[in-house]
């Protein structure tokens, strides 16, 4: 059976950068199960897997335009340092935002602090290792929700 739209897929994956450094993987941990064509995964994942069976390994390498995107430098800005308040803030730290986005400061200067609302892996290069594990029928359930309620297709709540 091959992945194609409304199939389930389960997954082993270990996702590197260029330099070869592993920022991601199920290894050790239960197998990715998605819904495929749901939009569940990034684009170049999900063509990635287009067509693939059980058994199948292979690598795939994701332009950052079909991964997170490429790096919007309008995304960083400078913001007063009052507006953290008290708070301790150093380089790397994470933050949400008003309206939900995560920001990580990239700079902390005695007036303002400098901060990057772009995905951490935005602009970065994805090379994943892939191994498919099994692949099914969606339920209906799961195509009507668009997503997958785990190994037999079951909600858990």
């Amino acid at each position: 059976m091959q992945i194609t739209k409304h199939k389930v897929a389960g997954i082993h994956y270990t996702l590197r950068d260029n330099e070869g450094t592993i920022i991601d993987t199920s290894d050790g941990r239960e197998p990715l199960y998605y819904l495929h064509g749901a939009g569940n995964l990034i684009v170049g994942m999900e063509e990635g897997l287009e067509g693939k069976q059980k058994g199948d390994k292979f690598q795939l390498k994701i332009a950052p335009a079909k991964g997170y995107g490429e790096l919007d430098p309008a995304m960083t800005q400078k913001v007063p340092r009052s507006a953290f308040g008290d708070q301790e803030v150093r380089k790397g730290m994470k933050f949400s935002t008003d309206r939900g986005d995560v920001v990580t400061v990239t700079e902390v200067g005695l007036e303002s602090i400098t901060v990057d609302a772009n995905h951490p892996l935005a602009g970065v290069e994805l090379n994943f290792a892939v191994e498919i594990i099994e692949v099914r029928e969606a339920t209906s359930e799961e195509i009507s929700h668009g997503h997958v309620h785990g190994p037999g297709g079951h909600h858990h709540h």
